[in-house]
């Protein structure tokens, strides 16, 4: 492995470990890790290339930090795991646990996306502009090449088929905010997707966990202890 992650540890228990969205750190979940510590042995990782996790030198993609994930939890000697996934994150978790099935307990995914269709046109035709603009440019600016890479995984990636999600072998809770940039009817493909998954929502944004954290933790909660 190329990198080290950055993680914060709290609490003890079965491990929970959180992922967080693009271009973000394990400070978004602030108002998540206390709440969760008082019950489980919590994770909060900094993906490849985000907060203060480095970069490296292997491809910048989900499937990658998929990878990562897989050899952060070897290193602890742990088996398996709840995951939960925000955004980016819920589309490194769902295709963590499409390869690793084995290997995760529960799974949530807080605003994923299957592909770019996913996402609200106001809210995708901006970051694939800005994507070419970065892209254009990325081969004469460190900064450029950095935001072409970060932009890119939103315009690429996951391409995840819905047909696909029917392998998913662990109890599933999809949760997203009313009023997502993740469009709701992708966010209940998602969950009409994945075997005898929850689906619920949250009046809120894309970002309900942060801003909404009382009713975002219960529901969580509520799940993993059932």
């Amino acid at each position: 492995m190329d990198i080290e992650h950055f993680f914060l540890e709290k609490g003890q228990g079965a491990p929970l470990i959180l992922l967080h969205g693009n271009g973000e750190n394990c400070d978004y979940f602030r108002g998540q890790i206390d709440v969760f510590a008082e019950r489980y042995h919590v994770y909060a990782l900094d993906t490849r290339g985000h907060g203060k996790t480095p970069r490296g030198r292997a491809p910048f993609t989900i499937r990658q930090f998929a990878q990562d994930l897989l050899e952060f939890m070897d290193g602890k000697g742990m088996e398996r795991a709840h995951l939960l996934g925000f955004s980016d994150g819920g589309n490194i978790a769902m295709v963590f646990a499409l390869a690793h099935p084995e290997r995760v307990d529960r799974l949530i995914l807080n605003g994923a996306n299957l592909n770019a269709a996913g996402v609200r046109r106001s809210t995708q035709i901006p970051i694939e502009m800005g994507y070419r603009i970065a892209k254009r440019f990325s081969g004469k600016s460190a900064s450029a090449r950095v935001n072409a890479e970060m932009l890119g995984l939103m315009v690429n990636e996951p391409n995840v088929e819905p047909e696909a999600l029917a392998a998913i072998t662990a109890k599933t809770l999809v949760i997203a905010g009313t009023k997502d940039m993740i469009l709701e009817s992708h966010t209940r493909l998602i969950a009409e997707s994945i075997p005898d998954s929850r689906l619920v929502l949250l009046p809120g944004s894309h970002f309900v966990a942060n801003k909404n954290p009382e009713a975002f933790n219960q529901a969580v909660l509520d799940f993993l202890n059932t």
